[in-house]
């Protein structure tokens, strides 16, 4: 029994050292990129950032794996792309390539026979190609009007053989050319929330803009009001809060809690009596997390919107935040 654990015990210890072995071979490995040629660097992204059609990316096997993730990566933050299967390019698919486009071709030996066709067809109508390889010799590299060399280092695996080390870095260097291009083209958060509107993502993005409520939503209050407007108001609207306004300008909130802390006598009471003048508010502007974050410090359930000038725009609550999955 105890043979039978140090034997899975040294087991153990050897996927322990493998897989640190494979980490450290592959961080080298993207390392070694900072020594990339500037020029092939440059020439890449402007190729890129001057297409006017779509960044066509195709790769045959593990490479065509990189190159369905590096089109995704471009699409979603400002560059339109898409993933052309080399074999069925050959069959029909060649007509997805447009003059006006640019191709990104993935090969590690560059000699990748699937690519072929592509290449002729590219070369035929005058389309530029970059193209991510080890061999600055090999065809693919020939046909490119930008090349972008991998490290001669070998592969992370054991036999040297599947791919691994390479593929790492024509990821990396897939979303270090996206990520140039974005910065150029000015592409902001906004933008990315445009193409992210689902899922977690897109709620982790979402502006206390795009979920307040406003216009006749909002509970207002003019100074001058009643206590009984004000529970009315309050009442009506359902978010347990009404806004003090004047010219547009906030000038104070009266919520549930100031009623429950008032409630004697508090239809004999003046607003100004019951009313907080020193209000927490957010900016349209601000991240819903942020909000989320505000109401949860502040143990509250709601908070006012301003803009300029302090004018009232909107008004969001938590189970805004809530719904829309904010955290």
């Amino acid at each position: 029994m105890n043979d039978a654990a140090e034997i899975w015990g040294h087991v153990l210890d050897g996927f322990v050292t493998r897989f640190t072995e494979v980490v450290a071979k592959e961080a080298d490995a993207v390392k070694a990129l900072a020594l990339a040629d500037p020029q092939a660097i440059a020439a890449a992204c402007q190729l890129i950032f001057d297409c006017r059609g779509r960044v066509i990316c195709s790769g045959m096997g593990k490479s065509g794996h990189i190159a369905r993730k590096i089109a995704a990566t471009l699409s979603s933050t400002g560059t339109p792309a898409h993933f052309v299967h080399p074999g069925e390019a050959s069959h029909g698919d060649l007509g997805m390539i447009q003059p006006g486009d640019v191709l990104l071709a993935l090969s590690n030996s560059g000699e990748t026979r699937e690519l072929a066709d592509v290449l002729t067809y590219a070369a035929r109508r005058a389309i530029p190609m970059i193209a991510i390889t080890k061999s600055a010799d090999s065809a693919l590299a020939r046909h490119a009007a930008a090349v972008l060399l991998l490290p001669d280092m070998p592969e992370a695996c054991s036999i040297h053989m599947a791919p691994t080390t390479s593929t790492t870095c024509s990821l990396v260097i897939g979303d270090a050319m996206a990520v140039a291009v974005m910065q150029a083209r000015g592409f902001q958060r906004e933008d990315f929330l445009g193409f992210h509107p689902g899922g977690k993502l897109g709620a982790q993005l979402l502006t206390v803009e795009h979920l307040m409520h406003k216009g006749a939503a909002l509970p207002v209050l003019a100074p001058s009001a009643s206590m009984e407007e004000a529970i009315l108001e309050m009442t009506s609207k359902g978010f347990g809060i009404a806004a003090v306004v004047e010219d547009g300008r906030l000038l104070a909130v009266v919520t549930d809690g100031d009623l429950r802390r008032n409630i004697r006598n508090i239809l004999d009471k003046a607003v100004s009596e019951v009313v907080n003048y020193t209000p927490k508010v957010i900016a349209p502007g601000a991240l819903a997390s942020e909000a989320l974050g505000m109401m949860n410090a502040l143990r509250v359930n709601a908070l006012c919107v301003v803009g300029e000038n302090n004018n009232l725009v909107g008004l969001i609550h938590l189970h805004d935040c809530l719904r829309a999955e904010v955290a």
